[in-house]
């Protein structure tokens, strides 16, 4: 019993530090159009961060519980293996300010320790290869929506003077915002709860089905709310302004089509990257400008973590799975 308590605080500091890190995605173009200062906007994505499981299913949490390595083959071992190779990458990358996936690092530890631990038998291929079309889809649909609403917005607002227009997106920009940190903890908080489910469910604790309890939920969530609340400057500032810089109609944009994005993948169940997914859009808003108003010196940065997030998770997930099973 106390070393499931004590892998269910590791998987609760995972679930904070993703927060943490991701706080950005939540705010950054907010931050960037100077609608809200970052402290008022961490705040206010901390509390939408919070709410989200009000508003979402659970099937998220489900891919990830049972969908990505089999039920069966999960141990202390590999979910230790797991989260120590997530949150090993995300101090990494946070700590060079390189907004990489906690989504996929958390995947690929799993995947990682899951091989360690009975070999490739022990993959739920279709539940992976869902996952993974996330990594390309999230960002490919992320960018193409924001392009269609930057041209009908350009159209719709051609004849409208500029200080008005801006005055109207600015307090859009409060909606969008909101609901991109909503669709950011619906998604980003079940991954979490998906392990420790999965940690329950292999210590017997679980009565009937597979099914994630409320309080998992609840401490899950809050425990992204609380660090995005304290979260993630430098990992903010690259967002927000090194990428290209904003003004609120495109901030407005970038943050729709991010949030359409991530409430179909959450309807879905499909566990997709919000880090990849606002980058996109981004991008996107910027692009539509013109090419060169994206810094794709940055952008390249971003897309080589991003491939390389997965598999440097998996070693570290595998290397700690292993070294794991010396000590109890």
């Amino acid at each position: 019993m106390e070393i499931l308590i004590g892998l269910i605080v590791v998987a609760l500091l995972f679930d904070f530090m993703n927060g943490r890190n991701d706080a950005a995605n939540s705010i950054a173009t907010i931050v960037s159009t100077r609608v809200l200062s970052p402290r008022a906007a961490i705040a206010w994505a901390a509390f939408f961060n919070f709410v989200a499981f009000l508003v979402f299913g659970l099937s998220v949490a489900s891919t990830v519980g049972k969908g990505i390595i089999s039920p069966e083959i999960i141990s202390d071992h590999v979910i230790f293996g797991a989260l120590i190779g997530a949150i090993s990458w995300q101090i990494a990358t946070g700590y060079f300010g390189i907004p990489s996936s906690s989504s996929h690092a958390l995947i690929g530890g799993l995947v990682g320790a899951g091989l360690q631990e009975a070999g490739t038998s022990a993959i739920v291929w279709q539940g992976l290869a869902k996952t993974a079309s996330g990594i390309v889809l999230s960002p490919t649909v992320g960018l193409t929506i924001a392009l269609l609403l930057v041209l009908i917005v350009s159209w719709t607002f051609v004849r409208v003077a500029p200080a008005r227009a801006d005055a109207i997106f600015r307090k859009a920009q409060f909606v969008s915002a909101s609901l991109y940190a909503l669709g950011h903890g619906g998604n980003d908080a079940q991954k979490t709860m998906g392990i420790i489910t999965a940690l329950l469910y292999a210590h017997g604790e679980l009565s009937g089905d597979f099914h994630v309890p409320f309080w998992v939920v609840v401490s899950c969530n809050a425990a992204m709310a609380l660090g995005t609340l304290l979260g993630g400057m430098r990992i903010i500032h690259t967002m927000g302004s090194r990428i290209t810089r904003l003004q609120p109609a495109q901030g407005v944009c970038a943050e729709t089509a991010g949030f359409i994005t991530l409430f179909m993948a959450t309807e879905l169940g499909v566990p997709v990257s919000t880090t990849q997914t606002i980058t996109g859009a981004i991008i996107g808003v910027g692009a539509a400008k013109r090419v060169s108003a994206v810094r794709w010196g940055v952008a390249r940065e971003i897309l080589i973590a991003w491939i390389v997030t997965m598999p440097a998770a998996a070693v570290v997930g595998a290397l700690f799975c292993w070294v794991s099973k010396f000590f109890w």
